[in-house]
């Protein structure tokens, strides 16, 4: 009877200590998958903030280059205004220097010699007008290609820009275009990106009329 009752406490015991292994296993086993759990989300968390980072980026590198193309299309339009504008002028001044000339011949009908002159006055204003005109043109044509030049660069339009501060910067955006503002918005947002700088260039292009 005792050597019974022996043989079933052991037994006994062992079930017990079986059971709490079995437990053990199952606690930690629980603990590993709960863990990679973690990781996974952790995981994927950071895998969708970089591709949001991205996403930005992207959109913010796209909006830049479209106000960049408008920009150049608007100085491109400017110019060929102007050129026309410059042509139109040239071609009145034309006709009028032409009906000065036909008036003066024949009121010097008697007077070849002063029938010359006058001749030779009006070609030589001519000729001065459409050199001048010719000259303007070139600079503004020379004008608009630099500007875009520069745009295209992403170059601020302040000299030793990138060894100033924000306060030193502010201070040399009073004299600035709308267009210098946007190419010193761009630059700033594409380098250093500093926030309380460009939200004031923000507002100074907003109070452009």
């Amino acid at each position: 009877m005792v050597d019974r009752r022996r043989e079933q406490a052991v037994d006994e015991a062992a079930a017990r200590f079986a059971d709490t292994l079995a437990e053990s296993y199952r606690i930690v086993y629980e603990q590993a998958v709960e863990a990679r759990g973690r990781q996974g989300q952790l995981a994927q968390d950071f895998s969708e903030r970089v591709m949001d980072h991205l996403k930005e980026q992207t959109e913010s590198g796209r909006a830049a280059s479209e106000r960049l193309a408008d920009q150049s299309r608007r100085q491109r339009e400017a110019g060929q205004a102007f050129a026309q504008e410059s042509v139109n002028a040239y071609m009145g001044f034309l006709d009028t220097a032409f009906s000065r000339y036909r008036e003066g011949t024949q009121r010097a009908a008697g007077s070849a010699q002063e029938g010359a002159r006058i001749g030779s006055q009006a070609v030589s204003d001519v000729a001065g007008i459409a050199a001048d005109t010719t000259r303007a043109t070139a600079d503004i044509t020379a004008d608009a290609t630099r500007t875009s030049a520069e745009i295209a660069a992403g170059r601020p339009p302040i000299e030793g820009y990138d060894e100033m501060n924000v306060d030193e910067i502010t201070e040399q955006l009073d004299g600035l275009s709308e267009a210098e503002l946007r190419r010193t918005r761009n630059y700033e947002q594409g380098n250093k990106n500093r926030e309380t700088l460009i939200t004031e260039i923000d507002r100074r292009l907003a109070a452009t009329p």
